[in-house]
């Protein structure tokens, strides 16, 4: 392959990245709020054609190229397939921005995409049928892996979230419990005070049981929605305590104890980690560049003396 081919090649992946990334970033925001937004700060009334056209480019052509391309996957993938991976879109709280159809578009999209850009280039070059066909499967198969690596990413990231706020959260309740409050105006308590997906998920199970669903389906269901260990095994002895009639002060007590003892567990078993993670930089990194800082200047010396010509 020349030169040029490679360049072309490294360059257009690097772009597809980009633009596959920014398009799936779009889930996480609000373009509603963001147009609204938009449109309270304009002292002129505008017109809908300059609202349309003071959109984005993938606003106006990638997002609705791939809602259409989310409509053709409906037709030929499994509904099984699609309930998990709307499953999958709850864990990571993406389910009211995106929907299952919407990502396998997504999918679909960047695996024709990337294939059939890169297939054109090697045609164009006039590169072999053989390594053309095989460039082409790669690119194609990693278009198809990005999206999934993409919803695991952000699937970890918000689970790590919820870890790392799920003890101060068991404080909170054990202390408003222990104080005289009921369990639900505790979980009120959560959510008002701070804002992250925790304090979220304890606000929608209230809203649930307002809207008529027992505290025990409640529970389970943000526990079915999160996936989380911690805060299953919480759950699932607060429900315990209730269906015993055992104090839940007590169990919150219990609990609470438990998940900071977990956390400072997993603390010192990253601190003991690090010296390990620790190796490979230094060797790869570190170390040539204080030789080459230490022993450059005294190589140079030696070379300049002569010794290397006698040697």
């Amino acid at each position: 392959m020349s030169p040029v081919l490679i360049a072309g090649l490294l360059g257009l992946l690097v772009l597809l990245v980009a633009a596959g990334i920014l398009l799936l970033r779009r889930a996480e925001e609000d373009p509603m709020q963001t147009r609204l937004a938009e449109y309270g700060a304009r002292d002129e009334p505008v017109s809908l054609d300059e609202v349309e056209m003071s959109l984005s480019f993938s606003n106006r052509i990638l997002v609705p190229l791939m809602r259409a391309t989310a409509n053709l996957v409906v037709r030929f993938t499994p509904q099984q397939t699609l309930e998990a991976t709307a499953h999958r879109l709850e864990i990571a709280g993406l389910a009211r921005r995106l929907s299952a159809a919407e990502f396998w578009g997504i999918r679909l999209f960047a695996t024709v995409g990337l294939s059939g850009l890169i297939y054109f280039l090697m045609w164009r070059f006039n590169v072999q049928p053989g390594k053309r066909l095989m460039y082409t499967g790669g690119m194609a198969l990693l278009g198809y892996i990005l999206p999934g690596m993409w919803l695991r990413s952000t699937i970890d990231r918000r689970q790590l979230g919820i870890i790392r706020a799920l003890p101060d959260a068991l404080d909170l309740l054990t202390i408003c419990v222990e104080a005289g409050l009921g369990f639900d105006s505790a979980m009120r308590r959560v959510a008002e005070k701070w804002e992250s997906d925790l304090s979220n998920e304890f606000s929608r199970v209230l809203q649930e049981i307002q809207l008529g669903k027992t505290r025990r389906d409640a529970l389970r269901a943000m526990s079915y929605r999160l996936e989380v260990r911690d805060l299953t095994t919480f759950i699932a002895a607060v429900v315990q305590a209730e269906q015993l009639g055992v104090s839940i002060g007590k169990v919150l007590r219990i609990q609470s104890d438990q998940m900071r003892i977990k956390r400072r567990q997993i603390a010192e078993k990253k601190a003991q980690e690090a010296p390990v993670k620790m190796v490979i930089p230094m060797v790869f990194l570190i170390f040539p560049s204080l030789m080459l800082v230490l022993l450059g200047p005294a190589g140079l010396q030696v070379l300049r003396s002569g010794v290397m010509g006698m040697v």
